[in-house]
């Protein structure tokens, strides 16, 4: 960002800019994206968007920066208070379903279209640092006595974000049948019930 916001007529105007950015990009795709179109979504003057964004990108990496923050929100409030583990499941897949069902093919687009610079791999591989860092909270909560805490969260990670990523894509997000199975997945793996005895 160009500066930050401090007072709060600033703050939502730049909150209105980047929620408006994040409608145009995941109904438009890159190709469809301008900050004129933003400015015009957001009900601001094209200035006012400028104040805040030199360009499109650093536009893009707010837009991408806050779902990061949402995602990590969600993991950290199902993992909080030593919740039952079907309650942990159960709030970890209504949290990630809600945070990919405001605009659907956002994340697609920022994974596939939205260019990135050393900023944004930055932000992603911190992201992912903290993401896993939560996940294995997780993990050592419900699964004590497992001795590779890393591996179970990156496996359990990889698991939900491939579920909810394809039914964001297939629109399929809403589904109570996938709901069910994923909390399903999560307290099979985590109580250790998915696994069978050695041949």
């Amino acid at each position: 960002m160009r500066k930050e916001p401090r007072q709060a007529r600033s703050k939502a105007t730049v909150e209105a800019i980047i929620e408006a950015g994040a409608r145009v990009l995941s109904d438009l795709g890159w190709a469809g994206f301008t900050t004129n179109k933003v400015a015009e979504a957001a009900g601001a003057s094209i200035g006012s968007l400028y104040q805040y964004f030199p360009d499109k990108l650093s536009l893009v990496e707010a837009i991408r920066r806050r779902h990061f923050d949402q995602v990590l929100a969600v993991i950290s409030d199902a993992a909080a208070d030593e919740r039952p583990l079907r309650q942990f499941a159960r709030e970890l897949t209504r949290g990630m379903i809600a945070a990919h069902s405001i605009h659907p093919t956002l994340h697609q687009v920022l994974l596939d279209e939205a260019p990135g610079d050393r900023g944004s791999r930055a932000a992603h591989a911190a992201f992912q640092s903290r993401y896993l860092e939560h996940y294995a909270a997780a993990v050592a909560q419900y699964r004590r006595r497992t001795k590779d805490t890393e591996t179970v969260a990156r496996v359990l990670s990889s698991a939900v974000e491939g579920v909810i990523h394809n039914a964001a894509r297939r629109g399929m997000l809403e589904a109570p049948e996938l709901q069910k199975q994923l909390v399903d997945l999560i307290c099979a793996y985590l109580s250790g019930q998915h696994r069978t005895a050695p041949r």
